[in-house]
């Protein structure tokens, strides 16, 4: 799965209608809302729009015939491996009826060229635990720790006998970088699995 870092925009004309898309990342349904008030041209005939939060999704037509712009744009997103995305995709009528076929066509493809187009970073999905680490055993731990890719310390606490380490390790590697710290530092290095994040 892929999400942005940032925001991009990509227009094109469909038999002169102007479609604009605009692709953000959200973190939040509150996210995609607030992003919609401030991104909604209310001098354009159509601001249609699809986010993907997770399992959670949503889309809107707004005022083009049911099934032909919000669906195709979550499509859009759902066919590049997207979360945690909102794409609005803002249309100027230019005069000629593109029909049924035609709008899910530009709707869904607008979305597409525009998330195509847009930088992408991997989703990575972490879990977040505490180790317990003694003054004689840190350095080794921290260097082994470093040569794992996509971990991330996020503090450093230090204790009379040694520090807490409070690490976000891929979801997908925790149980390998468990027992490599067990085993290193024969049992010393305790592990407090705190919660589950992205």
């Amino acid at each position: 799965m892929f999400t942005l870092p940032r925001l991009h925009s990509y227009d094109q004309e469909i038999k002169k209608s102007r479609f604009r898309a605009l692709a953000c990342p959200i973190a939040s349904e509150e996210d995609a809302k607030a992003l919609l008030a401030e991104h909604s041209d209310a001098n354009a005939n159509h601001n249609c729009w699809a986010w993907r939060l997770g399992q959670n999704y949503r889309f809107n037509d707004d005022g083009e015939p049911s099934g032909t712009a919000g669906k195709p744009i979550l499509q859009a997103i759902d066919g590049q491996q997207m979360d945690g995305v909102l794409v609005i995709v803002t249309r100027w009528f230019g005069g000629i009826l593109l029909g049924s076929g035609g709008l899910i066509r530009a709707y869904g493809g607008t979305a597409a060229a525009c998330l195509r187009e847009a930088e992408k970073v991997e989703v990575i999905h972490r879990t977040t635990l505490t180790l317990r680490v003694g003054f004689s055993d840190l350095a080794l731990v921290k260097a082994r720790l470093s040569s794992v890719e996509n971990i991330l310390i996020n503090a450093e606490n230090f204790t009379e006998t040694g520090a807490d380490l409070a690490c976000a390790i891929p979801e997908t590697e925790s149980e390998a970088v468990a027992k490599m710290l067990i085993d290193m530092t024969a049992g010393r290095t305790q592990l407090v699995k705190e919660d589950d994040q992205a």
